[in-house]
């Protein structure tokens, strides 16, 4: 049930979407709460990164900061 979309879920269970939203508020911060942390050991891969760097039209001061 928990990865299902609110809008879906309000549609099954026949009642209003923010009652559906926070039904599952409720449901995914109880999992979250007796769920245990993962610890990541050994190689960890990464599937995207977001780098943003420097300012706009400063490339020399970001060239300058990175060394």
């Amino acid at each position: 049930m928990l990865n299902l979309i609110n809008s879906q879920i309000a549609h099954e269970l026949d009642i209003n979407e923010d009652d559906a939203q926070g039904l599952t508020r409720q449901l995914r911060q109880g999992v979250m709460a007796v769920a245990a942390t993962p610890e990541l050991s050994g190689a960890v891969e990464i599937g995207e990164v977001y780098l943003i760097a420097g300012h706009k039209d400063q490339h020399a001061y970001v060239r300058k900061r990175g060394v």
